[in-house]
């Protein structure tokens, strides 16, 4: 992909009113929790309803080592909890090792990695979705990151919210 702005077609169909459970995990070493939702549709219809873009975060959950560094030292800090729960919709694409997800579910992350040329981990993308009459969704990229290298050690959530703060005002 060249250019962040750049509308990715993608076709799910049959992943809307899918039966793949979604499944969420929360993060809470605060006071605020994180709510990561697995399923495209679901987070389509809250970014709609919330007006917020979609942030994927592309992660192998139980091998990557960087993945849990950037979110130990960024997505567990208050600060970025703050961000996150007032300016996004979070939406974990997760490629385990060694746990299997269901064929469904696994096949949704596959599309989104491949519309988003993913070829490492941890990605984030940041998105907005639309849906169009045979239920297929349009993907607006607004900016990619990835874990905050060169950042004030303790500091690196500011450095990845910064940049993340640069990509929403872009979409403005």
């Amino acid at each position: 992909m060249k250019k962040a702005g750049i509308i990715l077609f993608i076709a799910l169909i049959g992943f809307v009113g899918s039966s793949f459970v979604n499944t969420t995990s929360t993060v809470q070493d605060t006071e605020e929790a994180l709510t990561w939702h697995t399923d495209l549709g679901k987070v389509h219809d809250l970014s709609k309803e919330s007006g917020k873009p979609v942030f994927g975060f592309f992660t192998g959950s139980d091998w990557c080592g960087w993945c849990h560094k950037l979110q130990r030292e960024v997505f567990a800090k208050p600060a970025f909890i703050k961000w996150a729960n007032d300016n996004v919709v979070l939406l974990e694409l997760d490629f385990p090792r060694k746990t299997q997800l269901p064929a469904e579910l696994a096949a949704q992350n596959r599309n989104l990695q491949q519309a988003f040329n993913v070829s490492g981990y941890p990605t984030v993308w940041i998105f907005n979705t639309e849906k169009d009459a045979e239920a297929n969704y349009n993907l607006k990229a607004l900016g990619k990151l990835g874990y905050p290298s060169g950042a004030v050690k303790g500091k690196e959530e500011d450095k990845f919210i910064a940049t993340a703060n640069g990509i929403l005002a872009n979409d403005k």
